[in-house]
């Protein structure tokens, strides 16, 4: 499955990476190449977490439902595979 994730970055800051489907589920680089390491390892540790708690591992939102949340769109959506 593929997951869409929100790259945020501020003039003062690392690049940010957050996924909509897994809420907590945050990381962050100082450059977009290790951003998008540091975000897989979040995204798996997440998920593995979520498994060894028997918790439901949410479907994949659509780009659509993503970015019609009004604090989404001010970034960058890509998509990432586990």
């Amino acid at each position: 499955m593929h997951y869409i994730a929100l790259i945020h970055k501020d003039e003062s800051s690392d690049y940010g990476v957050s996924f909509p489907d897994f809420p907590g589920c945050v990381s962050a680089g100082e450059t977009l190449e290790q951003a998008k390491i540091m975000a897989q390892e979040a995204l798996i540790g997440h998920i593995n977490i979520l498994k060894e708690m028997r918790e439901e591992i949410p479907a994949p939102s659509t780009l659509e439902e993503i970015m019609s949340c009004s604090e989404n769109r001010s970034a960058i959506a890509f998509l990432f595979h586990p």
